[in-house]
This record gives C-alpha cells, structure tokens and sequence, in this order.
C-alpha cells in the first residue's frame, strides 16, 4: 500500500488528505479535553507515516517529549475515553465522503506469535489451526471502497475469568462469544449509529450459522443478504411454488432441483447465472426469504448461496451487492494492513479497541485520498443517494 506521502496527498508538517481539521473536528469531537484530541490525531498520523509494524514504541516517535512512549501507552491502554462515540462520528464521516451502498459484516483472523494478546486464542481455519484474535468487522462498503467502523472481539471463556479477565481489563459486561454471537452483536450495534438510513446488511461470515443470523436481521427489520452454507436446512415456500412439495431440503439441493428457475442476468460486472427460490427458514415465522443461488461463468469461483428479504425481482442488483464483501477483502490487504489494523500487541481489551478504532480512522483517511486521486479532485464529494432500486433504501448523509 502507498501511504498518503507517496500519494502526494500528504506531507510532514501538513495534513494528510482526508484528515484535515474539520475532520479531525467531527471525529474526535467526544474527546473532551484538548489533550486527547491532540494525542488522537498524532496516533493516526503515525499510522498513517510510520513504515513498518505500528507499535506503541514506533508510534511514540509522533509525539514530543522524553516521557513519549509512557504518554501513549497511557493513552491508548488506561486513558478513560470511549471509542464507540470516535466509530460512530467515523460511520458519519464515511457516509458523508464515500457514499457507501451497504454495511457489510466479515470476520477477519489476526494472527498473533503467542497467547499473551488479549483474545489470542486457537483458531480453526480451512488450513489448519492458528494462534491468534478473532474480530468480526462492520465495513461501510460501495464498488469503490470499504472503510471498517465497528469492530467486536471474539472472546473465550479463558479471557472472561480471572486472571486473565483482571490482567486484560476485560470489563464485567464482555462475555465469552462465539463469531456467530459477534455477528448479532455487530448487527444490534448498527442501530446505535446515528443518522444511519436503512442500507442492507450484507453478511459474509463461514463460522456463523447464515440461517440463525438472517432470522436475527429479519426481526429487527433490516434488509440483509446473509451468506449461507450448501447444507443449511429450509423449505420450499408452497404459497409461491404450489405445485411442489415441502420437505425439507438443503439450500444447495434447493438450489440444484429448480433449474427452471435459472436465468441470466447481469448484476455489473458481466453476465452471470442466477436463480431467487422462495423459502421458508425455520424460526423465521412468516417472514418470507429468498434463497438466491449464482453459478459464476468462471466454475473455479463455484456456487454461491444467500439468503435475503429483497424482492426476488430484484435479482441483479441483488448480485451486485453480494461483490461487496469482496470490495472489503480488497481494501483490507490494500489499505487496512498498512496503517497497522492488526498490530496492536497489548494485552489490554480498551486498548485493543482504541487502537483499532484509530487505525479505522487512518484506513478512511487513505480511502478519502484514494477516492479524490481517482476522480482528480481534491473537493469532497456531494451526498449523492446511492441509486439502488431498493424502494426506501436510500443513502442520506449528516452533518
């Protein structure tokens, strides 16, 4: 990843593109005394110039005097503020400059050399096991960029008992959970975000159950798209396809026994096979569901199931937002690991989330420069509505 200086964007002694005053104003306006406010912004500006691991020792080299690396492992570590006021004037900013399409939600693995990190634990993954932290991320998302403004830590019930709990400052409210219950609590904290219009939720997340998790969208109401896994159990919906039994199938026998169903469309980015099955989802009343299945023309991509509480007649704009989450695996390597999203090596809980709390404001910074340089303008973009056709699903910005 280029940093902003190479960008052009930024230079030592003057602001980087996309943290100017202002900015900084509306983003670390809840900190309440001017010292803070001064320490935040030096914090991200070290991450957004220092090359290389972003340590609290490398960090300090942004900050004046002897006593520099004491001052902010203070401040990032037993300092009293609060990041959640931070990540919601940061959800704001990136609606106010990017005009994002969704809210995507993903879970990312962070590995860690040992156990001391708080949350380090043994993970499962598709190649084996890894030591490390399991976060789950909610990323404003459009074609053009993802910003992470949320973040949930995954904890064990080793971190949420003494010593471990005392020694990381876990507080007494963070239970142990599990991704999928990282999941719903990232969901119920979208609504805690002020000025937020209903974007739908894409979920993309292999370790929760896609089912349980979209009948946790359905009931509070938000349009979702939840990516499901072939031998999730459903039914056929017999008020829409009568002629049909109502056994209970799989999603990926479902998907493969109605090739009448099939059709070609063209979400965006080229045409594609696709097929919306009405369905009825245990647990989800009367709540009617799509089981939307694509068969990419490239087979090595493989078939790719979603459910989701869209009108199957809006089966290509539908597609187009299940590419989102690959917007977030794009900028999560190209800008995220640059300005040290997965550095921290505390063992302290706040001072994980501060850290990467503040490392999301320097990955919408690098966005914010990205997003002028592609368009050849340093003026901020006009709030545009996003122009889906999701009925009242549109994109309204705050100031």
């Amino acid at each position: 990843m280029r940093n902003l200086r190479e960008d052009g964007s930024g230079a030592a002694g003057r602001p980087a593109a996309g943290l100017d005053p202002e900015s900084c104003r509306r983003l670390f306006g809840s900190l309440h005394r001017n010292g803070q406010r001064v320490k935040a912004e030096q914090y991200v500006r070290g991450l957004l110039s220092v090359a290389g691991r972003k340590t609290l020792r490398s960090l300090a080299a942004q900050f004046d005097g002897a006593s520099a690396q004491q001052s902010v492992h203070h401040f990032i570590t037993t300092s009293p503020w609060e990041w959640t006021p931070i990540r919601h004037a940061l959800a704001r900013q990136a609606q106010r400059t990017l005009a994002p399409e969704a809210w995507v939600i993903r879970s990312t693995l962070i590995p860690k050399a040992g156990p001391h990190s708080v949350g380090a634990d043994p993970q499962r993954t598709p190649l084996g096991t890894v030591n490390g932290q399991r976060a789950v991320g909610t990323w404003l998302t459009s074609e053009r960029s993802a910003v992470p403004v949320d973040w949930q830590l995954c904890l064990s019930s080793r971190w949420t008992a003494d010593p471990l709990r005392e020694r990381a400052s876990v507080p007494e409210g963070a239970l142990a959970c599990t991704v999928e219950e990282c999941v719903r609590q990232a969901v119920a904290a979208l609504s805690g975000i002020r000025c937020t219009v209903r974007l739908p939720v894409v979920v993309d997340v292999a370790e929760a159950d896609g089912s349980a998790v979209a009948r946790s969208l359905g009931a509070m109401g938000l349009p979702f798209l939840v990516r499901v896994e072939p031998a999730a159990p459903m039914r056929l919906d017999r008020s829409s396809l009568p002629r049909y039994g109502d056994l209970q199938r799989t999603a990926g026998e479902l998907a493969e026994s109605l090739p009448h169903l099939r059709q070609q469309v063209n979400p965006g980015d080229g045409r594609t096979t696709a097929a919306a099955v009405p369905v009825v989802v245990a647990g989800a009343g009367r709540d009617a569901m799509t089981l939307m299945g694509e068969w990419p023309p490239d087979e090595r991509a493989g078939r790719r199931l979603w459910l989701t509480n869209l009108s199957s007649s809006l089966l290509a704009p539908a597609l187009r937002l299940t590419r989102m989450p690959g917007v977030v695996e794009r900028d999560s390597a190209e800008i995220a690991d640059g300005v040290g999203l997965r550095d921290f090596a505390g063992r302290s809980f706040p001072g994980w989330h501060r850290h990467i709390t503040l490392a999301s404001v320097a990955h919408l910074a690098v966005a914010t420069a990205r997003d002028r340089a592609r368009r050849g303008t340093a003026a901020v973009m006009s709030p545009t509505s996003t122009g889906l056709p999701f009925g009242n699903l549109t994109l309204s910005s705050c100031s």
